[in-house]
């Protein structure tokens, strides 16, 4: 199966992005990346140049990454997705997505939402394993006590994800 792979600039940065043909499969922050000076330059490391429709989800990552950014929530319409995991973190992803914009949950109540009670370990990992990122939303998971743990975009980030979302207020009464 095809994989195109392209680099998104976005306000916080560089995302590496691929997608096959049944969705996108991979959003992840580009540490040290330097810009690329245009979307078809950022295209030009892509393999599978033959396959219309993964390149088709990366363009609809790439206007659902400018809405997001935009502050134009309702309009968000998820690409296709291509997740592969484990079945217990897909689960995870899946509850992850559940998390609505401008709220947050934690660790443990994923895992009792999952029927693991005592999981919130495990969830954390999986959420560590989480190949799409903002989309598959682990930055609105939080610690228990509402504390900003684990991001891998770095916590400063996360924090400016959940102001973005309007979540903040959603903490501060955890």
């Amino acid at each position: 199966m095809a994989v195109c792979r392209t680099t998104i600039m976005t306000p916080v940065g560089p995302l590496a992005a691929a997608a096959s043909e049944r969705g996108l499969c991979a959003l992840e922050f580009r540490r040290g990346a330097r810009p690329s000076p245009s979307p078809a330059a950022s295209d030009e490391n892509r393999r599978g140049a033959d396959a219309p429709e993964a390149r088709a989800h990366l363009d609809r990552a790439r206007t659902w990454l400018a809405e997001y950014f935009a502050g134009r929530f309702d309009e968000l319409q998820s690409p296709a997705l291509d997740l592969r995991g484990t079945p217990f973190e897909l689960a995870v992803w899946q509850a992850m997505r559940r998390i609505p914009i401008g709220s947050v949950s934690t660790y443990s109540a994923l895992a009792m939402k999952l029927g693991s009670p005592h999981g919130a370990r495990a969830v954390g990992l999986a959420s560590g394993r989480n190949p799409v990122c903002l989309i598959v939303p682990c930055h609105r998971v939080v610690g228990a006590n509402g504390s900003l743990v684990g991001y891998g975009g770095g916590l400063d980030l996360k924090r400016r994800l959940l102001e973005h979302e309007g979540a903040i207020p959603s903490l501060l009464a955890l």
